[in-house]
């Protein structure tokens, strides 16, 4: 899940811990698939596959898994692969708002299991333009403090096309416009500095805060979405404040 809020740091902050789930490898092999469809299993001429296998090494999937997907991706192993991207927009507790990104061989199976786990969980399916207008699509870096000051990020990355650094308690959150994003990560290769997450996001404009009965509703929800195949990303305006976190961890 992704956004502004504190519940999407923490979940930020555990990316590599869920990245040896066979979930989060899923994730990362279709990625591969994908680019390897469009532009072919050449690293060296497909930018978009070298920088998916990048990230699927750098989250510790298997190079036989990866040089698996790049093939079956290419079709070199006689397998049609077909994915197709969908956008859902839902509604979640006390007016939150939700952007499901689902990558699928089948569209009416993902459309069925997304509309379940939003209603069997509190929300509602919305309508189509209802909710994206409320994000922006943003290019987001996500790395621990480990001591760095915003100076010196800044300093890393200004030129790069850094449009603006966020505090997210234990990380640094560096925004950008989806395209600068290959020159922020080089910029912070360069400086030396390590990073935990790079993506291209959608940001909410503005949070909604939940209190806890709501959060909790909304923690079902998302896991629900997460646990579901077709589901790449979930994005929310959703925020919990510090005291709504602290009772989360203490159910």
């Amino acid at each position: 899940m992704s956004g502004h809020s504190k519940w999407a740091t923490t979940k930020h902050k555990k990316a590599v811990v869920d990245a040896k789930r066979a979930k989060a490898f899923a994730k990362y092999i279709k990625t591969i698939e994908v680019a390897a469809r469009m532009g072919g299993p050449d690293l060296s001429g497909n930018p978009a596959l070298d920088l998916a296998v990048s990230k699927a090494k750098k989250n510790s999937v298997p190079n036989d898994n990866i040089d698996r997907a790049i093939k079956r991706g290419a079709g070199l192993t006689g397998e049609a692969i077909e994915y197709t991207e969908i956008m859902y927009e839902a509604r979640g507790p006390q007016g939150s708002a939700l952007l499901i990104e689902c990558l699928t061989e089948n569209r009416n199976r993902a459309a069925a299991d997304v509309r379940l786990a939003v209603t069997r969980n509190g929300g509602s399916m919305a309508d189509q333009g209802s909710v994206n207008y409320l994000f922006a699509r943003k290019g987001v870096v996500v790395l621990p403090k480990n001591g760095l000051s915003e100076d010196d990020l800044l300093m890393a990355v200004l030129d790069a096309g850094a449009e603006e650094v966020k505090d997210g308690g234990e990380n640094w959150i560096v925004y950008s416009e989806p395209a600068d994003l290959q020159a922020i990560r080089d910029a912070l290769t360069a400086a030396g500095i390590e990073y935990d997450t790079d993506e291209a996001e959608f940001v909410p404009s503005m949070e909604v805060d939940l209190d806890a009965d709501g959060a909790r509703k909304f923690v079902r929800l998302v896991d629900a979405l997460e646990d579901l195949d077709d589901v790449q990303n979930v994005y929310t305006n959703a925020g919990m404040s510090d005291d709504v976190m602290a009772e989360l961890e203490n159910d």
